[in-house]
């Protein structure tokens, strides 16, 4: 593939900025329907760098137990001595201001959205200057993850928890906001009373058509091409990408489905399975320049695009059917044009019978904010 090679050097770094937008060229014309929705509300809506935060005081809450950590927080469970109630205390570590009322903010904007964590109290640790939130608690509870490699799921309860993720995400959306981090372990179920909610915004983002965004966001096995390539113009479908993973990793049994060691080489995965013509068709489509070394390493070697039949097996041929694979691919597509919206993925004859099974089911009434 000689051509392949000439067409994309630029030299440079090739990790979190692999790549860079010519904005000279003429920028692609597709519009995400819920482009608009930022621009149509007041700047208090989404400037939150100008919020203004309460922090109230940290004594009504007793820990009783840590429960999680990751980059950006510890996580603990706790008491409220106030009403005896168990809540969950994200204990954040030291991080600029901004990215913290950015979370405040989106969890206060989507407060009784479907599956959405309930923000329940924002405190400062005394003495500290540690800003803490406080959200609900959902016990028992496991992450979906842990539910997926138990083997607890029927193959109804895949299509449910994932037709709640959509609902959820379709929500947001709608609210001008993409979480950016979706993965199993941001899924908390309660899976006795089909509880299901979507848990850390710290990297949700108020979209803002035209804006460029920053591409070191997400979980490497979950992270959309365009972050991969560095291609800071994109959209909400981030998220839908995160979700085909999801779906990827339920109907193959494989923890996670694409598993890189790093970020050029979880780009190299996504090249073996999609093919090396769909992201050489991607990157030329928004001019985007890889580095020498990146392109040398992704290219030098062509690869077919893989049938997701291939995938299916003896252990896991149960789980899968057309309207599961033909989801599956328009949630995988390189292009994140090109991927299905949460809304329209919601009505896929692959959640037909959850739809059946909802239509008597009253659906939980979530607290009006």
């Amino acid at each position: 593939m000689p051509e392949a090679k000439s067409c994309f050097f630029a030299e440079g770094r090739y990790a979190e900025d692999a790549g860079r937008v010519d904005k000279s060229a003429k920028e692609p014309t597709f519009t995400h329907p819920y482009w608009y929705v930022n621009n149509k509300m007041p700047p208090s809506y989404w400037d939150y760098e100008n919020a203004e935060v309460e922090f109230g005081t940290d004594e009504p809450y007793e820990l009783i137990q840590k429960i999680g950590r990751g980059k950006y927080s510890e996580v603990f469970r706790a008491r409220n001595r106030l009403n005896d109630e168990l809540c969950v205390l994200k204990v954040l570590k030291p991080v600029r201001l901004k990215k913290i009322r950015r979370e405040i903010t989106i969890l206060q904007n989507l407060c009784g959205g479907p599956n959405v964590v309930r923000l329940l109290d924002v405190v400062m640790v005394k003495d500290e200057s540690t800003p803490v939130l406080v959200t609900e608690n959902i016990e028992p509870a496991d992450n979906f993850r842990t539910l997926m490699s138990t083997g607890r799921l029927s193959a109804f309860d895949m299509r449910y928890y994932l037709y709640e993720i959509l609902r959820s995400l379709d929500y947001a959306h709608s609210r001008g906001i993409f979480h950016r981090d979706i993965k199993p372990q941001n899924v908390i179920i309660d899976h006795q009373r089909r509880k299901i909610r979507i848990v850390d915004w710290g990297l949700a983002e108020y979209y803002i058509h035209g804006q460029a965004y920053n591409v070191g966001v997400g979980t490497r096995h979950f992270k959309g091409p365009e972050l991969l390539v560095g291609l800071r113009l994109y959209d909400y479908s981030l998220d839908m990408w995160s979700v085909g993973c999801m779906l990827a990793e339920l109907l193959f049994h494989q923890f996670p489905f694409f598993r890189g060691d790093d970020n050029v080489d979880q780009l190299q995965q996504i090249v073996n399975v999609m093919g090396t013509d769909d992201v050489l068709r991607y990157v030329q489509k928004y001019k985007i320049q890889l580095s020498r070394q990146l392109t040398e390493h992704l290219f030098s070697t062509a690869h077919v695009k893989r049938p997701w039949t291939s995938f299916v097996n003896n252990r896991n041929m149960s789980w899968v059917d057309q309207n599961a694979l033909e989801l599956l691919d328009r949630l995988l597509r390189v292009d994140h044009q090109e991927r299905i919206l949460a809304h329209e993925a919601m009505q896929h004859p692959f959640f037909d019978p959850v739809r059946r099974a909802m239509k008597g089911d009253p659906q939980e009434q979530y607290p009006k904010c």
